[in-house]
């Protein structure tokens, strides 16, 4: 079982990535999590019951998946994207989601709410072939193809962006198996406890219905 932060993320990878400032901050970086890492991961990645996103609670999370989650919410990432970021994040809670599948109505374009400082996708899929599900860095709130950065969702790749009311983001739609985990550092405890609540209340409701 792969089981420290170093074996599992490439934090050296990070520190070297540019960060970029137009239209809004943000790094990619590719292969953030790779080789025996990522297939372990891939592994013991949790079975999703359907779309949507899924708190790690309403999961069974174990192994190598359960490992990279405390390495993202380790002092190690969190001092890399401080830095990266130019941010005191010592003080703001951590807040974790899960996915496993998209929808053809998931990825319309938004700046994420303003309870998030930093948003940071990890994808976990196999290389990604589809034209569509990569995720765009756009300029403007109505205009997908307005983009200056598109992200496909491969396997071990890492973006992470400082939310601000025009970090817009959104994909063409997509419908099949989609792997990520979101990870969000946000303003308080109460917004963790608010948005795990109601993704756990509608995880209940997937659960009825996988793919509503």
């Amino acid at each position: 079982m792969v089981d420290t932060t170093t074996e599992l993320l490439d934090l050296q990878a990070l520190r070297q990535s540019p960060l970029n400032t137009d239209p809004f901050d943000y790094i990619v970086v590719p292969n953030f999590v790779s080789g025996a890492a990522l297939a372990a991961v891939n592994r013991d990645y949790p079975q999703v019951p359907g779309a949507g996103s899924y708190p790690p609670s309403e999961l069974t999370v174990g192994g190598a998946f359960a490992d990279l989650l405390a390495a993202l919410d380790g002092p190690e990432f969190a001092a890399a994207m401080a830095e990266k970021f130019a941010i005191d994040l010592s003080s703001y809670p951590t807040m974790f989601t899960v996915r496993g599948y998209c929808r053809l109505g998931d990825g319309k374009i938004h700046p994420d709410t303003d309870s998030k400082i930093i948003t940071v996708l990890l994808y976990l899929n196999d290389e990604w072939q589809d034209s569509s599900g990569r995720l765009r860095l756009l300029r403007s709130a109505d205009n997908l193809e307005d983009y200056v950065a598109e992200v496909p969702p491969h396997g071990g790749t890492l973006l992470a962006f400082r939310r601000c009311d025009h970090s817009w983001h959104g994909h063409e739609p997509f419908e099949g198996q989609r792997r990520a985990i979101q990870m969000n550092w946000v303003i308080s405890d109460g917004v963790v406890r608010r948005e795990q609540r109601r993704h756990r209340v509608s995880a209940m409701a997937k659960r009825l219905n996988p793919f509503s």
